[in-house]
């Protein structure tokens, strides 16, 4: 089974040069936690969450209106589509992370989170992954 079977389709990207506020209001729309941010290009960024804007810029006392959501952009992982779950569920792992955008033909065209996972996991392979993710949380 590949992420693609299990991704959701369609990942809404916030810009780079936009607001946080404008951020958090697309995450309460479409009621998300995460959203990759693409450039100008129309490439993949980074993300941001929903906790990144609290913690980096609201206890920081920068202004939600004026800071850039590009600014917050957290590290580049990422996963293809026809990359399989184990292999997706290994780099989660790894970079400590609970969702990753999930890239075709340099694209991005869907997210997968660990609720996707969870859905297609065995329940052992499901609890050691949970493990690993909140074990360093």
């Amino acid at each position: 089974m590949t992420v693609q079977n299990v991704m959701h389709q369609g990942a809404k990207c916030i810009g780079e040069h936009d607001s946080l506020r404008k951020a958090a209001r697309i995450m309460r729309d479409l009621d998300v936690g995460a959203l990759p941010i693409c450039g100008e290009d129309d490439r993949l960024k980074g993300i941001i969450t929903d906790r990144d804007i609290v913690i980096k810029c609201c206890a920081e006392g920068r202004d939600i209106d004026t800071t850039e959501a590009g600014e917050l952009a957290a590290g580049l992982v990422w996963v293809e589509a026809r990359t399989s779950v184990e292999e997706a569920l290994a780099t989660m792992e790894k970079h400590q992370i609970k969702r990753v955008p999930v890239i075709s033909e340099r694209r991005i065209v869907g997210m997968v989170s660990e609720a996707d996972l969870a859905k297609e996991l065995p329940d052992a392979k499901l609890a050691e992954f949970v493990h690993r993710i909140y074990a360093s949380a």
